[in-house]
């Protein structure tokens, strides 16, 4: 009973316009990275959901659990702009969380998954600003340079031009800043000291404004 109390609270960020927008009923999602047991969180908050995923390598950070969560799997390699085998026009929301920072063509793949989302469909994609240059350093991430696999820094600005240069209309660009994460930070860096002996940079980002966040839709 408590834990089902608490769960708006636990609900992942990325997942907030999604919720907004669909609730618990059924809706088609495109998950761009679909690593890090990515398909059995995503079904946790939208058990009804039809989940796709696309990831150059399936097995990253994923176990059985995840596989039977998948509805379909894309491998692929993003950076060839190969999309043909994505279906058009086919999914409710198309999820980018932490991606394009990796690709430096991330632009053109931008571009490229456009045509995967339906009318009325939303496309939502957070990545690290031109502000996590200016920050500390810390172990899991708080300056862009902490980790080796970034290659690109983009800016809400630039994303949000890339999307209404591809039909869609952009509804918020912005630095992302969840009051929730500010506020339970302490709460946060103890569950993470606990868990992993160290508190990462990650617990941070609200509070120094490290990613950007844009939410755009098909009218």
């Amino acid at each position: 009973m408590i834990r089902r109390l608490l769960d708006p609270l636990r609900l992942p960020y990325r997942f907030r316009e999604i919720r907004r927008r669909h609730g618990t009923r059924p809706f088609r999602i495109l998950d761009i990275g679909a690593g890090n047991h990515s398909a059995s969180v995503t079904k946790h908050w939208f058990p009804a959901c039809h989940y796709a995923g696309v990831d150059r390598d399936r097995n990253y950070h994923n176990d059985e659990r995840d596989f039977a969560a998948m509805d379909e799997f894309f491998e692929l390699d993003l950076t060839q702009l190969e999309f043909d085998g994505i279906p058009d026009a086919s999914y409710d929301v198309v999820l980018l969380a932490h991606v394009i920072e990796h690709l430096a063509n991330g632009d053109a793949v931008l571009r490229g998954l456009v045509p995967k989302l339906k009318r009325g469909g939303c496309m939502y994609v957070e990545f690290p600003g031109p502000q996590s240059l200016r920050l500390p350093s810390k172990k899991g991430t708080l300056n862009f340079h902490d980790d080796t696999t970034h290659v690109r820094v983009f800016s809400a600005a630039e994303v949000a031009g890339i999307l209404v240069g591809s039909g869609l209309r952009v509804l918020r660009a912005r630095t992302r800043r969840d009051p929730r994460g500010i506020l339970l930070l302490q709460v946060y860096a103890l569950r993470a000291k606990q868990k992993y002996g160290f508190v990462p940079g990650g617990v941070f980002w609200d509070l120094f404004g490290f990613a950007d966040e844009v939410i755009a839709d098909r009218p």
